[in-house]
């Protein structure tokens, strides 16, 4: 028995494929796509879009307990030191805030998510299996003097989800290049876990003002924070240039928000070896700074670009379509069929999941969304 779908617009995750039926087995696994004068009967019609299931490449599942709770446009520092006040709460509270975000996001559309990861909090719901996770195990520690005590908590984390979860889906990666010793660094590249990383990058200018003259706002928020800042040097170079030529050759790199991304950075980044995906992360960006990605330079040197929601702690909502309502908005001249690419066949590439979602090609199990002027709708 076979499921028959047509809609007045089907993505099949690379481009429109209009006037044909997608033909799922009863389990959801993807058959054929046919003309549509070729389907037969008992097809179902949907007035908007289908496409595959949305890829959410940068989420914090366990800060969803702080919805609600952190100021908007206070800038990065202000936001960073507001989320360390404020996340501690009791377990049952995070546990509870942590399934009703999980199930926002499978409501919304979202099949698969790239999710940070800093305690073992998310591991009892991810345990259900209702999404496909890569688990970015995040490491940090500026204090070179305590890289190894500091490895060691992340590694007992990563060890904790190994234990519980498939050790394929995890990875102890970096947190952003100005919050990782060299020393720290070294141990997180070299580690055995998944070659795909993920690294906050250049969220804020004042991130390049810190590597290239030790100046800036960050001065006095590692001050503020009590974080000893005396063992870094400025490069003299932005931090994406400093840091980007660090990952192992063979290592497949998520760079999360690239809000202050120059062109001579984008250019830098053609020199190194590794395949390279671009998040962005627009209501998070807009939440924490009102800012915006300069999507079109992204475009102009086709960028691998993958959409994330952030946490609930920067946005209003886990939402890949809100992701790219608000993305045209600011940019209406970015193609819807481009925009619906890097939220299903790129973030699929990017986290490692494309043999199984992100398109309707045969043998997948991508999950269907179907959108129409109320939103985006999980389709079981």
């Amino acid at each position: 028995m076979y499921k028959k779908i047509k809609a007045s617009q089907l993505f099949d995750g690379y481009r429109f494929r209009n006037d044909e039926v997608l033909i799922l087995s009863k389990e959801g696994t993807v058959e054929a796509m046919i003309p549509a004068n070729e389907a037969g009967d008992n097809v179902q019609e949907f007035d908007g879009i289908i496409s595959p299931g949305f890829i959410n490449c940068h989420c914090h599942l366990e800060l969803s307990h702080l919805k609600g709770l952190i100021d908007e446009h206070t800038g990065l520092a202000q936001f960073v030191q507001q989320v360390v006040q404020k996340r501690r709460l009791p377990d049952e509270e995070i546990f509870d805030a942590i399934a009703t975000a999980e199930k926002e996001m499978l409501n919304n559309g979202i099949v698969a998510v790239g999710d940070i990861c800093n305690s073992p909090h998310t591991i009892s719901q991810k345990q259900k299996g209702n999404l496909q996770y890569l688990n970015f195990i995040e490491a940090m520690g500026s204090d070179p003097a305590a890289a190894e005590r500091n490895f060691a908590i992340f590694e007992k984390v990563y060890n904790a989800f190994c234990e519980s979860l498939d050790g394929d889906s995890v990875s102890i990666t970096p947190h952003a290049p100005y919050s990782v010793s060299e020393k720290l660094w070294q141990k997180i590249i070299h580690h055995q876990s998944s070659k795909i990383k993920s690294i906050h990058n250049q969220e804020t200018p004042e991130e390049n003002e810190w590597f290239q003259a030790k100046t800036g706002g960050f001065v006095e928020m590692f001050r503020q924070m009590g974080i000893n800042s005396d063992s870094f040097n400025a490069t003299g170079k932005t931090s994406l240039q400093t840091f980007l030529p660090k990952f192992l050759p063979q290592q497949q790199v998520l760079l999360v928000h690239n809000v202050h991304t120059t062109p001579a950075d984008i250019e830098f980044s053609k020199t190194v070896v590794n395949e390279l995906y671009w998040c962005c992360c627009p209501n998070a960006n807009q939440y924490i700074s009102n800012t915006m990605p300069n999507l079109p330079l992204f475009i102009k040197n086709n960028c691998n670009i993958v959409l994330g929601t952030d946490s609930l702690a920067s946005n209003h909502q886990l939402s890949i379509w809100e992701e790219i309502q608000t993305i045209q908005k600011h940019f209406p001249e970015i193609e819807l069929e481009q925009l619906l690419g890097w939220a299903t066949i790129n973030g699929a590439k990017a986290l490692g999941f494309s043999s199984s979602f992100g398109s309707f090609e045969k043998g997948k199990k991508p999950g269907l969304v179907y959108i129409n002027k109320e939103g985006s709708i999980f389709l079981d």
